[in-house]
């Protein structure tokens, strides 16, 4: 009979994880594995051949074999049901006391074990005792709540388990369109650039792999925390399902292990995660023909792409910003902005004097100024009070961040934004005769970034705003 049953549970494992089935697929070679089995193999293998032949699956993601797991579940069950009848005679054993197996137990509340009334009455004289059945429901109910924190932290680990995957995919297409945009921009160079050329691209690849890096150790954190969060709850459970005294002489440790886990702190996504664009796209030719020591038109502002809302498309060379009709899926970073429709610059200021044009041509809805490094990226105004100094252009009126109409002498087409950091000064002027439109004394403690908003179009010519070069002799 053992043979048999060996026999069935051989035919019945899966050749990776060596267990009964769960939930088995069939390849079309006739070998079967777990699902899940199935699928982490062909993720570390990085191809989807059978485990056993290494024959190439002619699916992706092969169906259920019903037949194989309706057998296989009614092995387990079987299996199972002869583990629980064996608890079930141990627990009877510890349960009777061989001096009086027919008086009923007593839980000692003061010392968290069972205990017969009559051997143990006077050890625990002035103890609170109540009955088994009391004392089991009582501490069902506190591992119950218990299980529920450990399956909501799980869930918290398991969200930034997916940002985090959304952002590795997003580093890739960043690193393929990076590298796209590099490439046409050194096709314009001679010939003799190309050792710099390869030097960028190497160097964006060393931080894509370092970034990849910080976030698998991450991403390895994380799921370690999410199988001890889930073994824990597997420990809960079982304990659940034991009987009275066996329950009360296992539950304390399981109690004291999920609780410790849910006191965990819960996990945050680390800043910094995706590869900085800015840093290889921003002024690029410039950066290069400083080399040359020649003419060059150089940008002062570039965007940061990380921190764009996903309304917001930004051109290849990060200088303009339009708003689009559809939502980007981009991975919700802590750097971007989800609330408001904005966009900051990739490099801030912390001293010193700098200045910057912005082409508005006669787009309708806009927002041009600084803000500084810790503003809320969600709920927030546009006003000095909240970290931002700006100038806005909405419903046809210049408006400043007390809100506050300001007059002009006519529509502006270019706005020019000059930062003297050091004076605690932001002031705004049109560039065409260095009117000045407004400005603003404050104290600055902390570094200043560019911040740029635009809403839609509508009939505009303008469609987007767009930061203008700067010619520099060298």
């Amino acid at each position: 009979m053992a043979e048999k049953i060996a026999l069935v549970e051989s035919f019945l494992s899966c050749h990776v994880c060596s267990e009964t089935f769960r939930d088995p697929v069939s390849l079309t070679c006739n070998h079967s594995f777990c699902s899940s089995c199935l699928q982490k193999f062909w993720e570390q293998a990085k191809n989807k051949n059978c485990p056993i032949c290494k024959r190439k699956s002619s699916k992706d993601y092969p169906s259920i074999n019903l037949s194989l797991k309706d057998l296989a579940d009614s092995f387990a069950k079987t299996q199972n049901n002869d583990s629980s009848e064996t608890e079930e005679e141990k627990e009877k054993e510890e349960v009777v006391c061989d001096k009086h197996p027919e008086v009923p137990y007593w839980f000692c509340e003061d010392e968290q074990r069972a205990v017969c009334p009559v051997c143990d009455f006077l050890l625990h004289h002035g103890h609170k005792l109540v009955s088994i059945e009391q004392a089991v429901s009582d501490l069902k109910d506190q591992l119950k709540s218990d299980l529920k924190s450990l399956q909501d932290k799980r869930n918290k680990y398991k969200l930034v388990e997916k940002t985090y995957n959304e952002m590795v995919e997003h580093s890739k297409k960043q690193l393929l369109s990076t590298e796209k945009q590099i490439r046409a921009e050194f096709n314009k160079l001679h010939q003799f650039l190309k050792e710099e050329e390869e030097s960028r691209l190497a160097a964006l690849r060393e931080e894509e792999e370092q970034k990849g890096k910080t976030i698998g150790r991450e991403m390895k954190r994380i799921q370690e925390q999410i199988s001890s969060l889930s073994h824990s709850i597997s420990a809960v459970e079982e304990d659940l399902q034991k009987h009275n005294v066996s329950f009360l002489s296992s539950y304390k440790p399981t109690q004291t292990r999920a609780r410790d886990q849910c006191s965990l702190s819960d996990p945050q996504l680390v800043s910094g995660a995706l590869i900085d664009v800015a840093k290889y796209l921003g002024n690029l030719s410039f950066r290069v023909w400083e080399k040359m020591k020649e003419k060059v038109h150089f940008t002062p502002v570039i965007l940061d792409p990380n921190t764009a809302n996903p309304y917001l498309y930004l051109s290849d060379d990060l200088t303009s910003v339009r708003r689009g009709d559809t939502n980007q899926q981009l991975p919700d970073n802590p750097e971007r902005n989800t609330k408001y429709i904005e966009v900051l610059g990739s490099e801030g200021f912390s001293s010193g004097k700098h200045s910057w044009e912005v082409e508005v041509g006669d787009h309708p809805d806009w927002l041009v100024g600084l803000a500084k490094e810790s503003v809320d990226k969600g709920e927030k105004y546009a006003s000095p009070e909240y970290g931002i100094w700006c100038l806005i252009h909405c419903n046809g009126k210049y408006v400043n961040g007390a809100g506050k109409t300001v007059r002009v002498k006519k529509s502006l087409q270019r706005i020019r934004v000059q930062l003297d950091y050091d004076r605690g000064e932001v002031s705004f002027y049109n560039p065409e005769d260095m009117t000045h439109i407004c400005s603003y004394r404050d104290t600055f403690t902390e570094k200043l970034f560019p911040c740029f908003s635009i809403g839609k179009a509508a009939d505009a010519k303008t469609t987007d705003i767009k930061i203008c070069q700067t010619e520099i002799s060298l």
